[in-house]
């Protein structure tokens, strides 16, 4: 078991550190103009660190390729230090807050105490530090840099690129006894023919509250009695919707993690972020979807040649490096469910003509055996895959068919729904047979033909519905071949694949596939694990993209999937049309109510309530359901 080194607080977390014991991690921050990475911790000798890197997802470098982002690193050493009788201040931290903002309270030899809030600026290229300094005694005090300090120069293909560090604290502070003071140091990067200017830092710090409770407090409020589980949720709204950024062609949301940036990916973008903000009702994360769902239209021509993996450097080149992934599967999954949950019929109509392309591609990428062929997966071929079909993008197509269809019957397009109906069946049936198999003695799916490896995406088939191996699946999803502290193994370990390698976007997948499939209690304590692990031991507080490989970054996209098992595997809400959908009534062992607020959902408004004997719904704050808490999917229709 995991060492737990944060609690939660006010709907964020607390390190409150213990002397002698030295501990490092880092925590990544988004804003429009700006992603910050900063690493922080306390050395062997007590005293603090802090490291900042950031990247300007609009100044790019050459080539300007999918990591051009430039980037201003900071070293330790490099940050202003407070000087004190002429000798540099060492810090010593109490305790590091995260509530959207960095926070680290310290004492000092000198008889005063620092407080560091540290965030990316709303609406500039730079990166903030507010410091308070609070005396008990007369004090002088400076900073070791003068502001306007130029770190270094770049160059890219906007320009040459300033990294400056500057400071809004004069020449110096003089503080009388028992007061405090505040000053901002603030790290940009311009270009060459723009003018610095030092934003207001206690402005800047509002403006980034404002944004994180827009995120956080507006929409899927979670309210189930358990802090750790209802603060990841939390968080985690954050992280998937901060990672938004404007750029050349309009807002991008991007993986981020040091290396994504002004990018979108079919993945990523499309598959799993794009749903999670149609419920959040958010315009700037809805806007950022729709401009990447639109932006693949270009790539949809009669030739039904591929789409390209990601759209990069600021919309304006591609990369298609692993060939066909599998793309327009995701693609047609999640463009299709997008619409749904928005209920938005005019954006439902604008990009109907891309889902129903990628519904064609995929047709005319089917096999002889009816499975749907593509070239690897989003795993891009990390792993032993048959490059003629693999089971992610055949369960992909038919959950993508499965939402086409109740598209396409909002729409009054009949024939059309019928028709994607029948392929999904036909689909179904095809991945029964082509993909399924007894593995260990469970009876669930090959991952391709030929591999008859145990591989986390056999969560996939339940997560779209597919339900003729859910018992034996989930049985081979929890056993020792594949289930780890860290959560599910992204293949099982082999004389052919010895790797301990795990990805959180099939865990959270499988998570959801669990709840949806009626085995919640079967996978409940495994959640709340996850979340202890994930907010409050050594990798904090949000979802990982992969370990080893990536070191547990924290892309964005992976937050939103967990946001996802809460509203479709915890609550197993499913659209049924523009105006409708469905859930679960169900409580899992151990909790007395469950509820989620401010649902975003068929163009309105709704509160879902659960306590051990009923259930109540509400729309725009009006009770329009009420009954048993039974386990028994609700079809819940808007009245507006």
């Amino acid at each position: 078991m995991a060492k737990q080194i944060w609690s939660t607080e006010n709907g964020g977390i607390i390190w409150k550190t213990e002397k002698g014991v030295s501990h490092y991690d880092d925590i990544e921050m988004s804003a429009p103009y700006i992603d910050l990475w900063a690493k922080y911790g306390i050395n062997a000798d007590g005293t603090l660190f802090l490291e900042y890197k950031l990247y300007f997802p609009t100044l790019r470098t050459i080539p300007n390729n999918t990591h051009a982002t430039y980037c201003f690193a900071i070293s330790d050493s490099e940050r202003p230090r407070i000087i004190c009788d002429g000798e540099t201040v060492s810090e010593y931290p109490r305790e590091f807050i995260f509530d959207g903002a960095l926070t680290v309270k310290c004492d000092t030899e000198y008889g005063f105490k620092t407080e560091r809030t540290i965030f990316p600026a709303s609406n500039g290229k730079e990166a903030i530090e507010l410091v308070t300094v609070c005396a008990e005694r007369e004090l002088e005090l400076s900073l070791s840099h003068k502001s306007g300090y130029v770190h270094s120069y770049g160059r890219g293909t906007k320009g040459v690129y300033v990294s400056r560090i500057c400071n809004d604290c004069c020449d110096g502070l003089w503080l009388e006894p028992d007061t405090k003071i505040n000053f901002g140091i603030y790290y940009s990067t311009l270009k060459a023919d723009e003018t610095p200017v030092i934003s207001d830092g206690r402005n800047e710090l509002q403006l980034r509250k404002r944004r994180v409770a827009e995120l956080c407090d507006s929409s899927l409020i979670l309210e189930s009695g358990n802090a750790e589980l209802d603060v990841m949720t939390r968080l985690s709204k954050l992280r998937a919707g901060e990672s938004i950024f404007e750029t050349l062609t309009g807002k991008y949301h991007s993986p981020g993690g040091h290396a994504y940036y002004a990018a979108i990916w079919c993945n990523d973008e499309i598959e799993y972020a794009g749903p999670h903000f149609a419920m959040t009702g958010d315009k700037v994360a809805i806007s950022a979807s729709i401009n990447a769902y639109k932006a693949y239209i270009p790539f949809m021509s009669e030739s039904y040649t591929r789409l390209p993996s990601s759209i990069i450097a600021e919309g304006l080149d591609i990369w298609e490096g692993a060939g066909d992934r599998g793309d327009a599967a995701m693609y047609l999954y999640g463009a299709s469910l997008f619409c749904l949950y928005l209920g938005d019929e005019a954006v439902a109509r604008e990009l109907f003509g891309a889902i129903k392309w990628c519904a064609e591609y995929c047709e005319r990428m089917k096999t002889q055996e009816g499975v749907i062929r593509s070239d690897s997966d989003e795993l891009e071929g990390r792993f032993p895959t048959d490059k003629y079909a693999n089971l992610s993008t055949s369960a992909l197509c038919y959950g993508g068919l499965i939402n086409a269809s109740k598209l396409a019957r909002s729409l009054g397009e009949e024939d059309i729904a019928a028709l994607y109906e029948k392929r999904a069946l036909e689909l179904e049936s095809a991945i029964e047979n082509y993909f399924g198999a007894t593995l260990h003695g469970f009876e669930t799916y090959r991952y391709s033909k030929g591999f008859d490896t145990l591989r986390a995406w056999i969560c996939l088939p339940l997560c779209m519905g597919i339900d003729k191996r859910a018992s034996s699946t989930l049985d081979a999803m929890l056993s020792p071949y594949l289930w780890t502290e860290e959560g599910m193994l992204t293949c099982e370990r082999s004389a052919e694949n010895t790797s301990n390698t795990i990805w959180d976007r099939s865990t959270l997948y499988g998570m959801k596939c669990a709840f949806l499939s009626g085995a919640g209690n079967r996978m409940i304590k495994r959640l709340l694990d996850y979340c202890r692990k994930r907010l409050l031991c050594d990798r904090v507080p949000y979802a990982v993209e992969a370990y080893p490989e990536g070191d547990k970054r924290h892309l964005s996209g992976e937050s939103a999937l967990f946001v996802r098992v809460i509203t479709e595997g915890l609550f197993a809400i499913l659209p049924e049309s523009l105006k409708s959908f469905s859930f679960i009534p169900s409580l899992p062992e151990g909790f007395c109510s469950l509820s989620l607020r401010k649902i975003f959902i068929c163009n309105s408004c709704f509160d879902i309530e659960l306590d051990k004997n009923e259930y109540s719904v509400y729309e725009n704050g009006v009770l329009i359901a009420k009954g048993l808490t039974d386990g028994k999917r609700v079809l819940i229709s808007s009245q507006k």
